[in-house]
């Protein structure tokens, strides 16, 4: 078995079957991973500033965006990463949830659909416009795995 291919319990398919949100690339929707073991979802996203707008932005991202979503049920934390280009600086947000259910409380039903401060939107040059959600296999921060 290779990383990135989770084991799929042989009463399902009797092998190894690769995973993604959408349960393309042979495996199970990820809405069957969630009935059936206690998971956690990542919700993965990118977007970029100018460098001028780098500070603010992430001061914005760490003083009221992720402090807003404490109060979402289901909510585990989230990181920011950085990474300062010569023209720009990429930002990538992993937010971690118990559920999709507390995703779609964080971004609506369509959750997929990337949600945004407006003054976000005023601070960022682009950025990508759909989310993509993971389930965490390892989680060597807190221990679980």
């Amino acid at each position: 078995m290779s990383f990135g291919r989770p084991f799929w319990p042989s009463f399902f398919s009797g092998g190894v079957v690769g995973l993604c949100s959408t349960g393309r690339a042979g495996g199970p929707p990820l809405h069957v991973w969630l009935l059936l073991f206690e998971i956690m979802i990542a919700r993965h996203w990118r977007g970029w500033t100018k460098l001028q707008d780098a500070d603010p932005y992430e001061a914005l991202l760490k003083d009221k965006v992720l402090p807003g979503l404490k109060g979402i049920a289901g909510y585990r934390g989230g990181y920011v990463l950085r990474n300062d280009g010569p023209e720009e600086s990429e930002f990538v947000v992993v937010n971690l949830f118990d559920s999709l259910d507390a995703v779609r409380e964080f971004a609506g039903p369509d959750y997929a659909v990337a949600v945004f401060e407006p003054e976000a939107k005023r601070l960022l040059s682009k950025f990508e416009p759909m989310a993509v959600h993971y389930v965490v296999r390892v989680n060597m921060v807190s221990g679980e795995s």
